[in-house]
C-alpha cells in the first residue's frame, strides 16, 4: 500500500503539481503587473528595516524568520544535491527560473493572509490560507480542511521527518547514536514550543539569518579558492539547461530531467503557493498587507539564489573528484554537500556541516509548529487542545529522531498535495484582492514624494468602494497600526 501510494505521489507531484505552480506563479505575475520585478528594490528596503514596529506582537523580520525557517532547510542541501544528480547543472536553472513565478505567488498568497488575518487573544495576528478560504471565499469546509491537513502534517510529520533525517545524518557521518541526537532535539524542541508563537519567532529572528549567513559564507570560502571555476560553473549551469554540451546530463536524462528536477526542487525548498508559509506572514504587525507580502516574496529569492546557487556551487566546484554528471549515483546525494565542503575545506569542517545541518532541520521543527499553531486556532481549539499540540510535536520530533516511519511520510506527502492545490484553487479565485491591495498600495506611495515615502509609508484601510466585496472583522478597519521602519 505504501508503495503504491508514494508511485501515486511522485507522480502527483511531478505532472500535476509542478505544472499548478508555475502557471498559477505565472498568472499571479500577471495579476501583479511583475511585482516581484517592479518593487524588488522595495523588497530590499522593507526587510532591513522590518524589526521594529510590532507593538508587542510579531514584527514583520520575526515572520519573515519563522517562513525562512521552514524554506531554508535539510532540502537546501541534500535536494538540490539530488536535483543535480538527476538533472545535471542544467537543473539550476530551471530552478532559478521557476522562483522568478514563485516570488509572484508567494507575495499573493502572503498579501491575502495579512489582508483576512484575525486578532488573537495574545495581542499577535492569525492568518493564512484556511483564514482567507474562509472569509475570503466564505467556505468554512474547505478552511478546515485545509487546517486538519496541515495541522496533521506540520504537527506529526514534519518533526518526525526532519528529526529523522537530523539523527541519521549525525549518526553515518560521526557514529553518534541516534537517540543521542534525538534527546538533544526533543529538550531544545520542548525550550521553544512550550514558549508558543511568540517565542518561536524571537528565536527563529536570531538563528534563521545565523543559518543562512554561515552557510552562505561556508560557499563564499569554497568560491575564493575556486575563483577560476566561477565562469565555468555558470557555463555548465547555462549548457546543461539546454543540452548545449554533451556530458552535462544527470542520471534521470538529458533536458527533461533537467528541466524537471530544477522546477521541482525549485518549488518545493521555496514553498511558494503550497499554503505553508501565508501562516507565518499573517503574523507579523504592518501597516499594509504588501508591506509583508513583498518581504514575504524575496523569501524565495534568498532561499533560491542565494542558499541553494551556494550548495550547487560547492558541489560543481569540487569537480570530478566529488561529483560528476550523469555518473554519481542517487544515494551519494545525502553526504554530497558534505563531501564536497570537506574536499574543498579540509575534512575539519566535517562537524561545522553537521552542526548546520542539525539546526536547518530543527529550525524547520520550529517553523511546523508554528504553521500547526496558527490552524489550531483556526479550528478554534483552547489552551488544553494547544498545550496537546506542543506536547505532540516534542513527541513525534523523538519518535522521527529513533524510527524511519515510511507510511508516516507518505501520507504526509499526499496531505501537502491536497493541501496545495486547495491553496492554488483560493489564490487564483482571491487573484482580485491581490490586485486591488496592490493598487491601493501603488496609489498612496505615488501620492507621496520619493525623498518622504521612508516617513509616509502607506496604510491600508479597508474601504469597500476599493475592494472586490466588503472585508469582514475589524484589523483594517482604519485602527492605527505601527508601521514598520
Amino acid at each position: 500500500m505504501t508503495d503504491l501510494l508514494t508511485a501515486v505521489n511522485d507522480a502527483v507531484y511531478t505532472y500535476v503539481l509542478i505544472g499548478l505552480l508555475v502557471l498559477v506563479g505565472i498568472v499571479m505575475t500577471w495579476r501583479t503587473r511583475a511585482v516581484q520585478v517592479r518593487l524588488f528594490p522595495q523588497m530590499l528596503a522593507y526587510v532591513t528595516r522590518s524589526r521594529r514596529g510590532a507593538d508587542g506582537g510579531i514584527s514583520s523580520f520575526q515572520a519573515f524568520a519563522i517562513g525562512m525557517a521552514t524554506r531554508i532547510g535539510i532540502g537546501n542541501i541534500t535536494g538540490v544535491a539530488l536535483a543535480l544528480i538527476l538533472g545535471g547543472p542544467g537543473a539550476i536553472f530551471w530552478m532559478w527560473l521557476v522562483s522568478l513565478v514563485g516570488m509572484a505567488t508567494s507575495f499573493a498568497e502572503a498579501t491575502l493572509a495579512q489582508v483576512f488575518k484575525v486578532r488573537a487573544t495574545d495581542g499577535t495576528f492569525r492568518g493564512g490560507p484556511a483564514y482567507y478560504i474562509a472569509r475570503g471565499l466564505g467556505s468554512r469546509r474547505w478552511g478546515t480542511v485545509f487546517a486538519v491537513l496541515l495541522v496533521l502534517s506540520m504537527a506529526v510529520a514534519m518533526p518526525m521527518v526532519q528529526a529523522n533525517t537530523i539523527s541519521m545524518t549525525v549518526q553515518h557521518s560521526h557514529g553518534v547514536p541516534t537517540w543521542v541526537s534525538g534527546l538533544v532535539l526533543v529538550v531544545l524542541t520542548a525550550l521553544v514550543v512550550f514558549g508558543g508563537v511568540k517565542l518561536v519567532a524571537r528565536v527563529a529572528e536570531v538563528m534563521t539569518p545565523a543559518m543562512a549567513l554561515a552557510y552562505v559564507a561556508t560557499a563564499a570560502a569554497v568560491i575564493v579558492l575556486n575563483l577560476d571555476a566561477v565562469p565555468q560553473f555558470f557555463a555548465d549551469i547555462f549548457a546543461g539547461a539546454f543540452g548545449l554540451r554533451a556530458g552535462l546530463a544527470g542520471v534521470g536524462g538529458g533536458v527533461v530531467a533537467a528541466v524537471l528536477n530544477g522546477v521541482r526542487r525549485g518549488l518545493f525548498s521555496n514553498e511558494a503557493g503550497m499554503g505553508t508559509n501565508p501562516n507565518a506572514a499573517a503574523t507579523a504587525t504592518v501597516a499594509h498587507p504588501v508591506q509583508q507580502g513583498l518581504i514575504q516574496s524575496l523569501g524565495v529569492f534568498v532561499d533560491t539564489m542565494f542558499v541553494c546557487t551556494s550548495t550547487a556551487f560547492i558541489i560543481l566546484a569540487t569537480g570530478a573528484s566529488v561529483f560528476v554528471p550523469g555518473a554519481t549515483p542517487v544515494e551519494a546525494g545525502a553526504e554530497l554537500t558534505t563531501t564536497a565542503v570537506t574536499s574543498q575545506l579540509g575534512a575539519w569542517t566535517a562537524w561545522p556541516m553537521t552542526v548546520m545541518i542539525f539546526f536547518f532541520g530543527f529550525s524547520s521543527i520550529l517553523g511546523a509548529f508554528a504553521y500547526a499553531e496558527v490552524n489550531m486556532d483556526f479550528l478554534r481549539a483552547g489552551a488544553p487542545a494547544r498545550r496537546v499540540l506542543r506536547g505532540v510535536v516534542v513527541l513525534t520530533t523523538g519518535v522521527g529522531a529513533l524510527l524511519a516511519l515510511q507510511t508516516v511520510w507518505t501520507l504526509m506527502d499526499t496531505a501537502m498535495a491536497v493541501i496545495t492545490v486547495v491553496n492554488l484553487v483560493a489564490l487564483v479565485r482571491l487573484a482580485p484582492w491581490v490586485a486591488a491591495v496592490l493598487r491601493d498600495y501603488e496609489r498612496q506611495r505615488a501620492a507621496v514624494a520619493p525623498e518622504r515615502r521612508r516617513a509616509a509609508e502607506p496604510r491600508f484601510v479597508a474601504a469597500p468602494a476599493d475592494l472586490p466585496a466588503p472585508l469582514p472583522g475589524d484589523v483594517w478597519s482604519g485602527e492605527p497600526v505601527p508601521a514598520a521602519r
